[in-house]
């Protein structure tokens, strides 16, 4: 795998000639829905099958990957261009595959809403171990709120897909925010807490899901000792089933803030099987402009986390979005738009920006300009967002501390270089 940056003058043609690939793999592969107008400073993944095949009338995608000793999601995530279905063109080429990822396995989590395009979510399964459908909140008196939509659709095609299915349960309400305030008198009252627990175990097991992600948010430190007790619980009345809780990205125990005191990583680590840490949000929709997930305050997250909770318990949280700030930013007033990593790119291409990768937070970046009329000065935006650079250098985090896997949030938009480079680098843990 190689991971190019766009320069002045370049075109797909020079590129695949000077690699040694082919123009069409190249749009193939990354996505491109406007090939002929690449951004200076964009990312491409070049990538190089050992083996491919060429499909012939009569073939299907469980044949060839019979004959081949493959898995049909092995040739999903070889050739993202199929969308995860078994539509096949004779004369059309496979990339049956690649060399042994160097970097070992993982595993992976996406979460998503009911909501999401189906498309989306069936060319995404094929590289997910588990998917955490958002969310089951609760109700004052115990009772579970259901996601919006129904969850069944999307059990069944996780299944489909070898995928294990995680029921979300949070610590929202019906308007759909985060209360402190109801994530303690769950964690206050045993009583309260035992019917969260036996209707989400009961539910679970009713759905067909494989096990829970529990993410209660902005938990009272008071309450530091009595969450983890409260998933101690939760996982035995799952037995049989996966326990996740979602933390905070801490990088020391006494971090002060709402966000961080009631996450005990010790103790939730002890309590679940396995933990996802939230690390993403740096930038953020109030906040001033800078990257969503930079490399230095990630990497001080896991350092602390490791020293909490064994590594082969942890989930690194990979973030699936960017955000533009119109500038001068203000404090109180200023509110980023979010936008997909590759809508950024096709911003960037419009705009005629060009892409800069910062070397310190490890990320994509670039500056527009929009002019309303000539009387009025132009309004300067700043966009932050991830690509092929910023996806691996959070992916080799994984292998450098011997991390578990990754957890993406979230899946709802189609990330096609995350998905390559992972598919590069690491032997995706899976049940079919």
């Amino acid at each position: 795998m190689i991971i190019y940056t766009v320069k002045r003058g370049d075109t797909l043609y020079s590129i695949a000639r000077t690699y040694g690939t082919t123009v069409p793999r190249i749009v193939t592969d990354n996505d491109l829905t406007d090939p002929e107008n690449l951004t200076v400073g964009q990312a491409l993944v070049l990538l190089y099958p050992t083996e491919t095949y060429t499909v012939r009338r009569g073939d299907t995608l469980r044949s060839i990957a019979a004959v081949y000793g493959v898995t049909l999601n092995q040739l999903w995530r070889n050739n993202p261009s199929l969308g995860g279905a078994d539509l096949l063109v004779p004369g059309q080429t496979l990339n049956v595959s690649y060399e042994t990822p160097p970097l070992g396995t993982l595993r992976t989590n996406g979460y998503t809403y009911p909501t999401v395009d189906r498309g989306v979510l069936r060319r995404t399964l094929p590289y997910l171990t588990y998917l955490s459908i958002f969310t089951y909140g609760i109700r004052p008196d115990g009772s579970l709120i259901p996601p919006p939509g129904g969850d069944e659709e999307l059990i069944a095609l996780a299944r489909g897909y070898g995928t294990v299915p995680l029921m979300m349960l949070t610590s929202l309400t019906e308007s759909g925010t985060f209360s402190n305030e109801l994530a303690a008198q769950i964690l206050e009252s045993e009583e309260l807490g035992a019917r969260v627990i036996a209707q989400a175990a009961a539910l679970m097991r009713e759905k067909g899901y494989g096990g829970i992600d529990v993410d209660f948010e902005y938990i009272p430190g008071e309450y530091a000792a009595a969450y983890p007790a409260f998933l101690s619980r939760m996982r035995q009345a799952i037995d049989g089933g996966v326990l996740f809780a979602s933390l905070a990205p801490k990088n020391r125990a006494d971090q002060p803030g709402l966000l961080y005191e009631g996450h005990d990583y010790g103790a939730v680590g002890a309590a679940a099987d396995d933990v996802l840490l939230m690390t993403y949000e740096w930038g953020y929709t109030y906040g001033p402009p800078m990257a969503v997930a930079p490399i230095g305050p990630v990497t001080r997250v896991v350092e602390y986390a490791v020293t909490e909770i064994p590594e082969e318990k942890i989930l690194l949280g990979i973030p699936n979005y960017g955000y533009d700030w119109t500038l001068p930013y203000v404090r109180g007033e200023s509110k980023a738009r979010s936008l997909s990593n590759t809508e950024a790119v096709r911003l960037a291409g419009d705009r005629r920006a060009e892409i800069r990768y910062d070397g310190e937070a490890q990320s994509p970046t670039f500056r527009y300009y929009v002019y309303t009329t000539d009387r009025d000065p132009a309004q300067e935006h700043v966009v932050w967002f991830e690509d092929a650079r910023s996806a691996e250098a959070k992916l080799r985090l994984v292998r450098q501390f011997g991390l578990s896997g990754i957890s993406v949030w979230n899946i709802t938009r189609y990330f096609p270089q995350l998905w390559l480079v992972l598919n590069a680098l690491y032997t995706i843990e899976r049940n079919g």
